[in-house]
């Protein structure tokens, strides 16, 4: 296989990726439906569960071809039961991306809508439940990507619980990145993707569950054809198949991910993405832009930065200097840009990008507090 020229994404997914996952998409042609594809993707879908320390007697994932997004329509269309309201807990954009996706079904939603820039507030969710006892499931997202805010999970699900709602959480940008206990988490319903933490390509998607609130949902009211989540888990659970064409490369490639997760090891991987992060954090201040977000309400994967107050900003200019050089940078709104310490890099891409950063800076006649005497334009 001809050498891919490595890039460093420092966008919020898809993430960099290594050679020999992007070379476990070169694999014979196969059709999805014959017996060492299905025990590729039966071992892809124990092994997602696994990596939560999920007992594969009581939980299950199920797999779909889309982006992270077709998880979020999945969940939306399938687990309420009649009768029920779900309660959205918005405080970032991904979790507004669930609200918009209710209204499209026309379903009972309360929107507990709270500030962007810091963890969802616990105690607002047990107000939510004082005021509404037809709550049946509770939606958040672990990790706001578009600031960085990391919310408590836990907490949520125990209050979830507490009053007998399942709980389901859009985990994209934290599996196979921050450790997880889906057990003592008190998840019900887990959304991930491939492109993000396990550094595998776009185009998978998957959602793992408890068996029992999984197999309950199948009398609930349906609302998609395609994204129906029990529909999916039982046509695998009969024929060890997807109901449609399957993303196949895409598996191959994600299967080989998940190996290099396991020889990486859990800890050492989300050390590895920590240490990254705090370069990052600590090389963005050195330079003299300023962190969107407070430090400790950070998830230490994504550094939100502030356009500096300066005449000659321009963050296209900037980031097509960078751009043309390897790296990639990502816009959010509110006028920041994202850094994110996702992928497979280490210390030595954090390096080289604040260097080429420090030269975009100086090219565009934006000096700030850095020194840039060793710098080169």
């Amino acid at each position: 296989m001809k050498a891919v020229k490595r890039k460093i994404l420092l966008n919020p997914g898809p993430a960099t990726t290594t050679d020999t996952v992007k070379k476990a998409l070169v694999v014979e042609d196969i059709c999805p439906r014959e017996k060492d594809f299905l025990e590729v993707m039966k071992w892809v879908r124990d092994e997602l569960v696994k990596i939560v320390h999920g007992d594969l007697n009581k939980y299950t994932s199920v797999l779909f071809c889309g982006s992270g997004t077709i998880n979020i329509d999945v969940i939306i269309s399938s687990i309420l039961p009649a009768g029920k309201k779900m309660l959205i807990i918005n405080n970032g954009v991904y979790s507004a991306r669930a609200v918009e996706a209710s209204k499209y079904y026309d379903l009972p939603v309360i929107e507990l809508k709270l500030p962007y820039d810091r963890p969802i507030d616990v105690d607002q969710v047990k107000e939510a439940f004082k005021a509404d006892s037809d709550i049946g499931v509770v939606y958040a997202t672990h990790h706001e990507t578009g600031t960085g805010i990391l919310n408590p999970i836990r907490e949520i699900g125990a209050v979830a619980h507490e009053n007998q709602a399942v709980f389901a959480v859009d985990t994209t940008s934290t599996y196979g990145l921050i450790p997880m206990d889906i057990e003592k988490d008190q998840i019900d319903f887990l959304m991930a993707s491939a492109q993000k933490g396990l550094s595998s390509m776009t185009g998978l998607s998957f959602i793992v569950c408890n068996r029992k609130h999984l197999e309950a949902s199948k009398m609930y009211p349906k609302h998609s054809y395609y994204c129906n989540l029990y529909r999916q888990y039982e046509y695998f659970e009969r024929t060890g198949e997807m109901q449609f064409t399957p993303p196949v490369q895409i598996i191959y490639a994600t299967k080989q991910a998940i190996i290099e997760y396991w020889e990486e090891g859990e800890a050492e991987k989300f050390q590895r993405h920590r240490r990254v992060w705090e370069a990052l954090y600590d090389g963005i201040k050195k330079i003299g832009l300023e962190p969107a977000i407070n430090k400790e309400w950070q998830s230490g994967l994504v550094v939100s930065v502030k356009y500096p107050v300066h005449p000659n900003w321009d963050f296209k200019a900037i980031h097509d200097y960078c751009y043309q050089r390897d790296v990639t940078l990502y816009a959010s709104s509110e006028n920041t840009f994202r850094l994110c310490s996702l992928g497979a890099i280490d210390l030595e891409d954090v390096a080289y990008f604040l260097n080429i950063f420090k030269e975009a800076l100086i090219a565009q006649n934006i000096l700030l507090s850095f020194d840039d005497a060793t710098t080169k334009a």
